[in-house]
């Protein structure tokens, strides 16, 4: 049956069924409600404000005002800050009596949503985050697969474990954590809002959770009655993410403000115990992503510009900060992952206290050189000295060639390895077992990124074989064991750890995993079919250089190959777009068109690929190719 808008007139709003009904309402009159003490104003259409009339000839036309209606006393007002000043000067007065018939906003308007197992009560604009004190944002339910990945390898490692969700919203991430690893975890939802916290307490009970609610103003626990079937607590707080990192440690933190997190990591960093995990998501892409330069400026305080790799570019500004916030609290990072998708920049890092781990992790801050011909790029040598000619560090001859200023320097960035192999390996086997379809194929690619192979060389034994072979002894508490003898196992074991990730962090810096990538269309050459990405990296390969695909982009090579020996390989196994109607081998041209053909395609080649042209030192060299193989020309 259909039905009416209750607060539109029938000329603007037709009688129509009750789910596009529901939407409307949702949409225009819900969204931009005055809340007062439970009870919703909503915007309201009908004709009950007349405005000026306006004299159009000699008709004249009365237009009615969206307004809300006071519920204190019979004023009608069209603007909803000035509704809201009104209320605040009768509550200012004392007068908070309705003089009016009210109905309170119904329960039932809470829309139940599900992930990983998990129901989560949400706001009907919850994802409007302007709008509603509940944002909940189902785009990021990767973001949320992979740190879940993360904290349970961690849990596999020590238990149990301390975990922050810092920001809390609906509490879906934690609920995730608690309700998957039960009694390895202890989860600690937070959130400054009130009502935020009264929706993480809500979705704790749906879920059957007991809540620990803890508090500035008072402590007090709260057991759910038919929680029976899950007996773990969660605690949830009502503080400034700042404050209760200040306040309490923890072996996991995970921050997820809106837009950027930079204002929390001396934080996090403070009192997070030794080998935990901090792992933040930042959403300022536009920022990290060099489209607003001064911004990034203002927060990370780095110079960027827009390149053919900004996401790596983005995840290494990230690190950079975080390394800072580290070192100034006597803490050095090993990076575990770093992720940069289209909505959200993860980085997930290891904490190692001591001075000497904070001093190697500041060390691997360095500038690039990036050139804006060619997108070739270096990191600057170590050392303070200043070069004569910080050109000379780059591998192409640009600014020889090329007139004025061809470089800019970028950063600080972080320059080091940005995966560890072992741990990802560990995180797709939690991923596995714990049935993440989403993150999945995404830890293959950074698996095989991080080791700088192609998919098809991609082993899949289990990551905690190679722990057990490496750790021969395994220590294993019996009632007959002493405590002390326990604890200095425990304490040689953590030492030994630290000594591991020295060792890998040497290693990676021995093996030189590639830095960056570059973009197979935004280095071909016109006129000219290039190979299919697999093959070119199969060519690659057989060329002996270090080769895979990476998650940045889909079109994206990393390989340890220069520049200029990538497009070497990427011109020599492409053929001409023009081979239409040629038969198999070579073809054979009359002197003249050849002649022609030769002089045109020097021309192009030399528009477009100037510093290709300019490699062989006893000429510029064109390569025409057919079909089976290339024919070569000289070029004045």
């Amino acid at each position: 049956e259909k039905k009416p808008c209750p607060l539109c007139p029938e000329e603007k709003f037709k009688a129509c069924y009750s789910h596009k009904l529901h939407r409307h309402l949702q949409n225009l009159h819900w969204k931009v409600s005055v809340e007062f003490e439970g009870y919703r104003m909503c915007i309201c259409h009908l004709p009950c404000r007349p405005v000026k009339p306006n004299l159009v000839g000699d008709q004249t036309f009365s237009k009615m005002g969206a307004h809300y209606h006071c519920i204190i006393c019979s004023a009608t007002i069209t603007r909803r800050t000035d509704m809201i000043g009104h209320i605040n000067r009768h509550v200012n007065k004392g007068e908070t009596e309705s003089r009016f018939i009210t109905v309170p906003a119904p329960k039932s308007s809470h829309e139940v949503l599900r992930e990983s197992a998990t129901d989560v009560q949400v706001l009907p604009n919850y994802s409007t985050p302007q709008k509603t004190d509940s944002y909940f944002n189902p785009k990021m339910k990767l973001n949320r697969q992979l740190i879940f990945c993360a904290l349970a390898v961690l849990a596999e490692e020590r238990k149990p474990i301390e975990c922050l969700d810092a920001f809390g919203a609906t509490g879906i991430m934690g609920l995730q954590w608690a309700k998957h690893l039960r009694s390895s975890v202890k989860v600690t939802i937070n959130d400054c809002n009130e009502n935020s916290v009264t929706m993480i307490h809500e979705n704790c009970h749906l879920n059957k959770m007991k809540v620990k609610l803890n508090t500035k103003e008072d402590d007090n626990d709260e057991a759910m009655g038919d929680g029976e079937e899950n007996t773990d607590t969660i605690e949830v707080t009502k503080m400034d993410a700042n404050v209760i990192m200040h306040l309490r440690s923890f072996d996991f933190i995970h921050l997820d403000p809106f837009g950027t997190s930079v204002n929390y990591l001396d934080s996090a960093f403070r009192n997070v115990r030794n080998l935990g995990i901090v792992s933040l998501t930042s959403t300022d892409i536009s920022s990290l992503y060099a489209k607003v330069q001064h911004v990034a400026l203002r927060h990370y305080g780095c110079n960027i510009v827009r390149t053919e790799y900004y996401k790596e570019l983005a995840a290494r500004i990230v690190i950079a900060a975080v390394t800072r916030a580290a070192a100034r609290c006597n803490k050095g990072i090993e990076v575990l992952l770093a992720v940069a998708l289209e909505h959200f920049v993860l980085v997930v890092v290891r904490v190692l206290r001591g001075p000497s781990p904070a001093d190697d992790s500041a060390k691997k801050i360095r500038y690039l050189i990036h050139c804006q011909w060619c997108e070739e790029r270096i990191f600057q040598k170590e050392g303070n000295m200043v070069e004569e000619n910080p050109y000379q560090q780059l591998p192409c001859d640009c600014h020889g060639s090329m007139p004025g200023k061809t470089a800019v320097v970028l950063g600080p960035l972080w320059s080091g390895a940005l995966f560890n192999t072992g741990f990802l390996r560990r995180m797709l086997f939690e991923a596995v077992q714990y049935g993440l379809d989403e993150a999945q194929p995404l830890l293959k690619t950074l698996v095989c990124e991080a080791e700088c192979t192609t998919l098809k060389h991609f082993s899949t034994h289990s990551p905690y074989d190679e722990n057990k072979q490496e750790e021969c002894g395994v220590y294993i508490k019996t009632p007959n064991t002493s405590a002390e003898s326990y604890l200095v196992h425990r304490k040689r074991k953590s030492e030994e750890v630290i000594r591991n990730a020295a060792k890998r962090q040497k290693s990676e810096n021995s093996a030189e995993h590639p830095a960056f990538y570059y973009n197979i269309h935004r280095h071909s050459i016109k006129g000219m079919n290039m190979p299919k990405l697999n093959k070119f990296l199969n060519y690659l390969s057989e060329a002996g250089y270090r080769v895979s695909r990476t998650h940045f982009d889909p079109m994206g090579v990393r390989t340890n190959a220069p520049l200029a020996q990538f497009k070497t390989i990427l011109m020599k196994y492409s053929t001409p777009t023009y081979a239409g109607g040629q038969a198999e081998g070579p073809v054979h041209l009359t002197e003249d068109v050849q002649a022609g053909e030769q002089v045109q395609a020097a021309a192009d080649c030399k528009a477009e690929d100037a510093e290709f042209l300019e490699d062989d030192k006893s000429g510029v060299a064109v390569a025409m190719f057919t079909k089976d193989y290339p024919t070569h020309c000289a070029a004045d």
